[in-house]
């Protein structure tokens, strides 16, 4: 039972992982016309997370585990997102940042809590992404905005990225 949850765990982080690319990839879009200031740290995240999509995708592959069967949704999903926040101006990109960050951070922590009694690599996999998305979290919580002018983009991203981990442990 625990290496079929352990594949599963890295399964669902490797679908995130292509999801955020698509995200951060319509965001560079956006901020290449309008937001320019920001375009080297959205490139920066970027990079990170192609790293960890790379980083999952050698588990996956090293452990013969097949990746998620709603891996197509993903992207789709992340670029919908990043291209309406991007069109939100500046501050929804920080605001949606933090809290797609903030999901992530304590879906990892769980994981990792639970992959630290079960499998070392797939540990120390998940815990070599975490410090890059305290980063993350922590620059779109720095430029982001707490007002309650932003509250609904908050809660629409958090709850779009709990129903996307769902659904993806799911299938």
């Amino acid at each position: 039972m625990s290496s079929k949850e352990v594949a599963r765990i890295i399964r669902v982080d490797h679908a995130g992982e292509y999801g955020a690319i698509s995200i951060y990839s319509a965001q560079l879009f956006i901020a290449k016309f309008f937001y320019r200031d920001i375009v080297n740290q959205l490139q920066e995240m970027l990079q990170h997370e192609k790293q960890h999509f790379s980083t999952f995708d050698d588990w996956l592959k090293c452990n013969n585990t097949r990746p998620c069967y709603a891996l197509w949704l993903w992207p789709l999903g992340g670029y919908i997102l990043g291209l309406v926040t991007g069109l939100l101006g500046r501050k929804s990109i920080w605001v949606c940042t933090g809290a797609v960050e903030s999901t992530v951070l304590h879906h990892l922590d769980g994981q990792l809590n639970y992959l630290s009694r079960h499998s070392k690599s797939a540990y120390q996999t998940v815990l070599s992404i975490k410090k890059d998305e305290e980063e993350h979290l922590n620059l779109g919580l720095q430029k982001g905005s707490d007002s309650i002018v932003y509250l609904p983009i908050q809660i629409i991203v958090k709850y779009s990225t709990k129903f996307a981990i769902w659904l993806s442990m799911k299938l």
